[in-house]
């Protein structure tokens, strides 16, 4: 039996391939007004950072460890993220982020399960953040 050679170009969607290799967003940010972290027993690890004006989010920078599904997953969150007000960006789910990418792999799902429990934390963390300003200095 032949066995079929994987072709990177030819399986993903060209929306998968420009999220899986976009970098523009990966900095870490000092005293962001949200911060998120989820690490998986695979070893990747996702932080997301959000800086917030007027109760929308103005940007989402990244901070990636892991293979190019991870990467995609967060990508697309900043994506989505940006310029939508707090209470919509909570709406954004792993079958948000599964269903934009068209062809993430059904086995990497955890990397968006992932990628949206880091961006949750970062929106609780900046939720904490307004009710207690002083805990965003001692992040």
């Amino acid at each position: 039996m032949e066995e079929k050679e994987f072709d990177l170009l030819q399986e993903h969607s060209l929306i998968f391939l420009e999220m899986a290799f976009r970098t523009d967003k990966h900095e870490s940010v000092k005293n962001p007004d949200g911060y998120g972290k989820k690490a998986s027993s695979c070893g990747d690890i996702v932080e997301i950072f959000l800086s917030v004006l007027n109760d929308h989010i103005d940007s989402v920078s990244l901070q990636i460890r892991g293979c190019m599904n991870i990467n995609a997953c967060a990508n697309v969150i900043a994506h989505m993220a940006e310029g939508k007000n707090l209470e919509e960006a909570w709406g954004i789910s792993p079958e948000t982020v599964f269903n934009y990418l068209q062809t993430l792999p059904p086995t990497h799902f955890h990397c968006a399960e992932m990628a949206v429990g880091a961006f949750h934390a970062a929106l609780a963390s900046h939720q904490e953040n307004r009710r207690n300003p002083w805990k965003k200095l001692y992040r």
